[in-house]
């Protein structure tokens, strides 16, 4: 038995599922100061109808690192920079504690200026002295030699909490981004190591000790907690990861298409291309910052079943604010409405019956007071509410297509070069989806779908993502040499080694670690997605080749529950 939680702004929603289909789901609301809570609730009325000892695996997805970052709760990171010539590292100051050190390794990986460990220890102290205890060391080639990130980590010593150094978070060169990557995973190490060690001990205290636990990437794929504990920046915006393969569990997707969680707080949009989910090759940007967390490619709105309703001269508005829950969940049955109540789409939409959502009397006598406060009669004002809602989210659409079309294709599995996007079919998810069924068809004129346990289907997701991984191998055969920066393997190949030899290698390396962490990868959903060599060449002849090879596990669901989608 797999379950699967994904922890949303609003609820946090729970599946228990196998190959014959969902065993047992629910929805609590989240308490956003006490996630955990959230977590144990959920699996405290899943373990109601499904016995401990049946389940095998949890695989979660949580807000918790985002939240974090939004609402300014990280710590204070000490980063120590190595950026070496040619580019000025003080133009990407992320933090007060940020030094640039002296030293230089170049493009292939040649020390050419020593660090000055002196620099470097002042600098260390000045962050102790603030009481700084999780550090960045970044260097600007250290993907192709780690040499001085590691002597800062060796200076660094046990007296840090947490170090972060720059090789490991993958192979690619932007610097700027590696920084920045580097930074955020420090910032929240702490409070998702807190959290990981409250989940394992609830865990353990619901008789669920012996169950692995998986966390959810933004690329569409899971790691080990284990793993989650040493890189938890990549766990950053795996919610709407979670929203797009649960639409792939539950649906055969094969065209190019508009995905659609309508949550409480937020909507979140993807597109498919010819059945595969896009993905921001690059990384995303958190904040302002570029990052190499690579991430299923998702816009998110501020339009939910709990966004309020405003009125502007006589533009009925939706969200972006939330304010509180529905009238509909909010206000009991009998009860009288609360001073300054307000109105909600949910309210709204109970009010134009596309739902009976929870107290439909409360919806209705809400939306009648907002609207005499605005001179308009209530059914109108409930009417323009949705389809203010269905054009927002219409219009983000629309930009979001606007943009893909003007950039190379990604999907989780290839570059699609030259592919313009046409979709020709919206699949909606969420708790407001089936309410907004009509509406979206309507403004969309496209055929759309909502499936079957649309209400939990990020849970779903979120249950059944398989594992991924990737890795970049580097090789310089004049030197003599081959590295993996993730992996921290380096080793001498000969002059003869060649582009066959680094695919080989890279993909037995991946599987080989993922084999170490106790997870199983089938060869078949291992690929290569990129392999270059280039002769290097001195005075007319050839000296050796430069080789990279990029490899993965594809993201992917475990299986799909077979005729659960539906119109």
């Amino acid at each position: 038995m797999y379950l699967g939680i994904d922890v949303g702004g609003t609820h946090t929603d729970a599946v228990a599922l196998s190959e014959a289909g969902v065993a047992a789901q629910v929805k609590v609301k989240t308490d956003r100061n006490d996630l955990l809570a959230s977590v144990n609730q959920a699996l405290v009325s899943i373990l109601e109808t499904v016995p401990a000892k049946a389940v095998r695996q949890l695989n979660l997805s949580t807000t918790l690192s985002t939240n974090a970052i939004v609402q300014g709760t990280t710590e204070d990171v000490g980063m120590l920079v190595v950026p070496g010539p040619g580019i000025g590292a003080h133009e990407f100051m992320l933090c007060r504690d940020y030094h640039v050190l002296n030293g230089a390794i170049d493009h292939r990986g040649t020390e050419t200026g020593f660090l000055d460990e002196g620099q470097a220890r002042a600098a260390i102290d000045s962050c102790r002295a603030g009481g700084v205890r999780v550090f960045g060391c970044v260097g600007k080639f250290s993907t192709r030699n780690p040499l001085h990130e590691n002597t800062l980590g060796q200076l660094l010593g046990q007296d840090a909490d947490y170090v972060t150094l720059g090789h490991e978070l993958g192979g690619r060169l932007n610097f700027p981004r590696r920084l920045a990557t580097a930074y955020f995973n420090c910032a929240v190490w702490r409070v998702f190591n807190a959290f990981a060690d409250a989940v394992e001990q609830s865990l353990a205290s619901l008789g669920l000790g012996h169950v692995r636990v998986n966390t959810l990437k933004a690329d569409g794929g899971t790691f080990p907690l284990a793993q989650a504990r040493r890189m938890p920046v990549q766990s950053i915006f795996s919610g709407p990861a979670a929203s797009v393969m649960g639409i792939i569990a539950l649906c055969d997707i094969t065209r190019d298409s508009v995905i659609l969680d309508i949550g409480g707080t937020t909507t979140d949009i993807a597109v498919f291309v010819d059945g595969q989910p896009l993905v921001e090759n690059d990384g995303i940007h958190i904040g302002s910052h570029p990052t190499l967390v690579r991430a299923l490619k998702v816009r998110s709105i501020g339009i939910g079943g709990d966004s309020a309703l405003s009125v502007l001269g006589e533009t009925v508005r939706v969200g972006p604010n939330r304010l509180g829950p529905s009238l509909a969940d909010s206000v009991p049955q009998g009860a009288a409405l609360p001073v300054g109540a307000r109105s909600t789409l949910i309210d709204a939409l109970n009010c134009t019956g596309a739902c009976s959502h929870g107290n439909v009397t409360a919806s209705r006598q809400g939306l009648a007071e907002f609207a005499r406060q605005h001179s308009i009669q209530p059914e109108v004002l409930a009417e323009q509410a949705v389809l203010a809602a269905t054009q927002a989210i219409y219009t983000a659409t629309q930009e979001l297509l606007a943009e893909i079309n003007d950039r190379p294709v990604y999907t989780i599995h290839e570059l699609l070069e030259g592919r313009r996007v046409a979709p020709g079919r919206v699949y909606l998810m969420g708790g407001p989806a089936k309410a907004m069924q009509s509406a979206v068809r309507q403004r969309f004129e496209l055929f759309t779908v909502v499936p079957e346990h649309f209400g939990v289907a990020n849970a779903i997701g979120a249950a059944l993502t398989r594992n991924t991984a990737s890795l970049e191998l580097f090789a310089d055969t004049e030197k003599g040499v081959m590295f993996i920066p993730a992996l921290r393997h380096r080793e001498n190949v000969p002059r003869s080694y060649g582009l066959k030899e680094a695919e080989r290698d890279a993909m037995n390396h991946m599987l080989a670690h993922l084999s170490e962490m106790g997870v199983f990868a089938d060869r078949d959903n291992a690929q290569v997605t990129h392999a270059t060599s280039f002769n290097m060449v001195d005075e007319g002849r050839t000296t050796g080749r430069n080789i990279r090879v990029k490899c993965q596990i594809k993201p992917g669901v475990a299986f799909a529950l077979a005729g659960q989608g539906r119109a």
